[in-house]
């Protein structure tokens, strides 16, 4: 229109008219009435001004802002000292300047990111999600633009990679590939997972977690401002509920939420962690007389190959909980499979309080958990065909089985101060 201006008289009068750069200052900028008296400059001064400095980001800018505003709303009022964590926006001269050091382009989606928002800073809880369990503790950061820049890999393996993440206590990244060499996408996101039975150093396989930036980011905000993430002490955990994994027996109800723990996965050899938290609640409108203590769990786990173990055992995280109408009861624990997904179902047996004679089970609904999609390292691949020979390294761990590792569970709380970080172990 600015242009098209200049060719006659009535279409210049037209571009003038305010009314008309109100909409597109709104809808590609968000600019509010509020901030437009601030300003104290008509619409189309706000709008030429705002592309000359954000033009290049038209397609992007309006969602990636929103998503922020969406997110620091949300959080203001959950997580202040985490927003207090957010760094100012970038200028353009500054991520040309990252450009001009690590010798690529980077995406206008990241880039528009960054003129809102420089990341964080390097602290705890971190903006991207935590989890945490009894000997584990992962919380990641959003990385400023000098910091990634800082970290931008050209070694083999994560060639032309630039981490996104960081987590200060696993030293868990999340990269994103800005060129398609070693079988990535272009702007493809992941984990990184070291191939553990490759010869090959650089054999890295990879845990698909977007495929731009601003799906990646946009689909993660999405999460938290809906409440798809539980908020725990200042800090959101990355749970995925699945509503249909609810059971109620009587004035009991049982759900649970699942993660995948990427950082204590991997692919060679087939070793798949994945963490739950289980919520057990009275309906508050149950009769006094209700009142009943968990004495055990029974689990019937199934991998996809249709193996199935069966695990029972006394309590939960080495508890015995007392449930009454309106209490709620909630406990994180994890488990391990051989194979991409599984399931996993089962019941806990109480006893009345009034009537202690009187024992019943109470459902665990059925709840599945799947790995991410995942590419396997091309060093790997390029290693076996020139070897020519089948190892068949597939099979190393198949028969293992997955495993309820109750004595390891999260009680009911996430620490202040983290966790140290290691593998959780096996129940036995």
């Amino acid at each position: 229109i600015y242009s098209c201006c200049y060719l006659s008289r009535r279409l210049n009068q037209l571009s003038s008219h305010d009314p008309l750069w109100k909409r597109h200052c709104k809808k590609y900028w968000l600019i509010s009435e509020e901030e437009k008296s601030q300003r104290n400059q008509s619409w189309k001064a706000i709008f030429i001004s705002t592309y000359s400095d954000l033009g290049r980001y038209i397609r992007y800018y309006a969602t990636l802002k929103k998503a922020w505003d969406d997110l620091e709303k949300y959080l203001g009022q959950r997580c202040p000292r985490m927003i207090g964590s957010l760094k100012e926006s970038v200028q353009e001269e500054d991520l040309d300047a990252v450009e001009a050091q690590i010798g690529c382009k980077l995406p206008d989606d990241y880039r528009c990111s960054f003129r809102i928002h420089n990341g964080q800073k390097l602290v705890v809880p971190g903006l991207m999600g935590s989890m945490a369990l009894s000997n584990h503790y992962r919380s990641e950061d959003l990385l400023d633009i000098d910091t990634a820049a800082g970290g931008f890999q050209q070694r083999l393996g994560l060639k032309q990679c630039l981490p996104l993440t960081f987590c200060i206590h696993t030293g868990l990244s999340q990269y994103m590939a800005l060129e398609s060499v070693e079988g990535r996408n272009k702007y493809e996101i992941f984990y990184q997972c070291p191939d553990q039975m490759a010869r090959n150093p650089s054999a890295i396989d990879m845990f698909i977690t977007g495929t731009s930036y601003l799906e990646w980011f946009t689909s993660y905000v999405n999460k938290v401002v809906t409440g798809g993430y539980p908020i725990i002490r200042d800090q959101i955990f990355r749970y995925v509920h699945d509503k249909e994994c609810v059971a109620t027996t009587g004035d009991i109800t049982v759900s649970v939420s699942t993660s995948f723990l990427p950082e204590l996965s991997s692919v060679h050899p087939p070793h798949y962690f994945f963490t739950y938290r289980i919520r057990i609640e009275m309906s508050k409108d149950a009769l006094p007389e209700k009142a009943c203590q968990l004495d055990s769990r029974y689990w019937r786990i199934t991998n996809a190959k249709g193996d199935v173990e069966e695990v029972q055992g006394p309590g939960v995280v080495g508890e015995f909980p007392i449930i009454s109408p309106g209490r709620v009861y909630e406990y994180t624990s994890c488990t391990t499979f051989s194979t991409t997904s599984g399931y996993m179902e089962g019941y806990y047996t109480f006893h009345c309080l009034y009537y202690k004679d009187k024992f019943f089970n109470v459902t665990i609904p059925r709840f599945h958990m799947v790995c991410p999609t995942f590419k396997v390292s091309t060093a790997r691949m390029v290693s076996e065909d020139a070897v020519e020979t089948n190892h068949n390294e597939y099979a190393v761990d198949e028969d293992e089985d997955s495993t309820d590792t109750d004595e390891y569970e999260d009680r009911r709380r996430v620490l202040d101060i983290p966790a140290p970080s290691g593998r959780c172990p096996r129940h036995t």
